[in-house]
């Protein structure tokens, strides 16, 4: 049963990631610089807020399946899943924080080429999911 959910959780996280990516980030692109900066804000804290927890429980499940299986292919996916948090950390939070700072009223081209390569780290994120829930797939057909 872990692994099921491992797998779900996985996919959840992998589907939010890609819709960001592929829908949300290049919408958001269409926006003046002032918009731009006032909707990345909340949608990020919003995104992460969902994105966080889920890395967490699908690291967890897939340890859990790893740990009754043996079977390889959990672990794996599960250090694909908790690798969001130290990426985003090292990775993509100075980006963050710079975003953070900037007031509204201040943002121009500084602050679109920041959102701009902000959506390329996060891509990151689509891959580390997606590579997580092929690896918890192989392992429930092993």
């Amino acid at each position: 049963m872990p692994g099921h959910l491992a797998l779900i959780v996985a996919a959840l996280f992998t589907g939010a990631a890609v819709y960001i990516n592929w829908a949300e980030q290049p919408a958001r692109l269409q926006l003046d610089d002032r918009a731009l900066i006032t909707e990345w804000k909340p949608a990020y804290k919003r995104g992460f807020a969902m994105q966080a927890p889920l890395a967490v429980i699908g690291c967890l499940l897939g340890v859990m399946a790893w740990w009754q299986t043996d079977q390889w292919f959990w672990l794996i996916g599960a250090v694909l899943m908790i690798a969001n948090w130290p990426w985003t950390v090292w990775g993509i939070m100075p980006t963050n924080n710079k975003l953070m700072a900037i007031d509204p009223k201040d943002a121009g081209s500084t602050s679109r080429e920041l959102i701009e390569k902000w959506g390329w780290l996060h891509g990151c994120r689509s891959v580390l999911g997606a590579l997580a829930t092929l690896s918890f797939l192989i392992a429930l057909d092993a």
